[in-house]
C-alpha cells in the first residue's frame, strides 16, 4: 500500500518523469514514449443528469442528436449511486444551442432530470500505440495536468487514448505539461 503522505515522491515536481514508485521496490523508469498529443476546441460539455438506466435511453439522447447533425466528440457515462444515469458529452460549442433544444424536447421519452452544460472548453488528449500496454499513462497525464494547476472536467479512454476535457483557456499550458511529463516523437 502507498503511502501518499510518506512518499515524498508525490511532493516533488519529478513525478512527471516517474512511472512508478521507487520506494514500492519497482524503480524508476524515466519518462514514457507516446505517439503525440491532440487538441480541441471551440467546445462545449453537456451534461445529462439523472436518467434512469434503461436499456436504450443513452440511444435516444445520441439519435436525436445525430438527426439533427450535431456531432459528439467525447462520452462518458456512468451510473450514480441511486442507479440513476449520468452522461457527459462534448459538441462543438456553435451546436449549443440546438442541443439543449433536442435535450430539451426528448427530456420526457428518457426521464432524464436535468441538462447542464459548461464552454469554453477543449479536449486534450494523448494517443498510443501499445497504451493498454502501459499502466502509468493515466496517473502521469492527470498528476501533470495537476501540477500545472489544471483541473480535469471529465475523462474519456480508448485502448490507444486518453483524452481529458479541461477549460479551453488552459489548453496552452495542458500542452506544454503535458510535452514535459512524456517522451514525444
Amino acid at each position: 500500500m502507498i503511502d501518499f503522505a510518506r512518499d515524498s515522491v508525490y511532493h516533488d515536481a519529478e513525478w512527471r518523469s516517474i512511472t512508478v514508485l521507487e520506494s514500492e521496490g519497482f524503480g524508476v523508469v524515466g519518462k514514457v514514449k507516446i505517439g503525440g498529443i491532440i487538441q480541441g476546441k471551440d467546445l462545449a460539455q453537456v451534461k445529462v443528469m439523472s436518467m434512469p438506466d434503461q436499456p436504450g435511453a443513452t440511444g435516444k439522447i445520441f439519435s436525436a442528436l445525430g438527426k439533427e447533425g450535431i456531432n459528439i466528440q467525447f462520452i462518458v457515462q456512468t451510473l450514480d449511486g441511486c442507479g440513476r444515469g449520468n452522461t457527459i458529452f462534448c459538441i462543438d460549442r456553435q451546436d449549443l444551442e440546438e442541443t439543449v433544444n433536442v435535450l430539451t424536447r426528448i427530456q420526457p421519452f428518457v426521464g432524464l432530470e436535468k441538462v447542464m452544460h459548461h464552454s469554453p472548453v477543449g479536449i486534450i488528449s494523448i494517443f498510443g500505440p501499445h497504451f493498454r500496454e502501459k499502466p502509468s499513462l493515466a496517473g502521469m497525464m492527470f498528476s501533470a495536468l495537476g501540477d500545472a494547476g489544471i483541473n480535469i472536467l471529465a475523462v474519456s479512454t480508448s485502448i490507444s487514448t486518453l483524452s481529458c476535457v479541461i477549460e479551453e483557456g488552459l489548453l496552452p499550458q495542458a500542452v506544454q505539461a503535458i510535452s514535459e511529463a512524456f517522451e514525444l516523437p
